[in-house]
């Protein structure tokens, strides 16, 4: 079930409005991080996949996945959430609140992740990405990050590719 973020305002954008999942102060990793706007959400994304349950689907079945800050609210949705899910997909991204973590993870050690980043994202550096996949691999049993070349803060037909393998 496809999910989009609001519009709230954003910080880094002077204040302006634009879809956002939580408010982002700026782009240096050790900057202050919406804590509250964070959690909010995340507690958004479990509200759906409880939905589904309650509909018959067993959250097994459910993969969460996003781009960018999409993606860092899945990886974070997906480590709070303390029922197992069938995945988890994180394109261009990074996991907020990292300095919580291994501890504030309640589930989903099992549970395939697969990042992906482009070597040349200007916005989110694959740095943070593979900072990321190092982290997650410190107490998350298959996580896999896969590096495009050639790609910025976007998508390329290989992508899809890594999804079925």
């Amino acid at each position: 079930m496809p999910f989009s973020s609001p519009t709230i305002p954003v910080t880094l954008n002077g204040g302006m409005r634009m879809t956002a999942w939580f408010d982002l102060c700026s782009l240096d990793p050790n900057a202050a991080e919406d804590e509250s706007g964070i959690k909010s959400a995340a507690e958004g994304i479990h509200r759906l996949i409880e939905e589904e349950e309650r509909a018959g689907i067993s959250s097994e079945r459910v993969v969460l996945g996003g781009f960018s800050m999409g993606g860092a609210l899945a990886l974070y949705s997906a480590l709070r959430f303390p029922r197992r899910l069938a995945g988890i997909l994180g394109l261009s991204c990074w996991l907020p609140l990292y300095k919580h973590f291994p501890a504030a993870a309640v589930g989903n050690h099992e549970t395939p992740f697969l990042l992906c980043h482009g070597d040349c994202d200007d916005l989110v550096p694959m740095r943070w990405g593979m900072l990321t996949a190092d982290l997650l691999k410190s107490f998350a049993q298959n996580v896999t990050f896969q590096q495009y070349r050639g790609m910025g803060h976007s998508s390329c037909e290989e992508v899809p590719l890594s999804l079925s393998l």
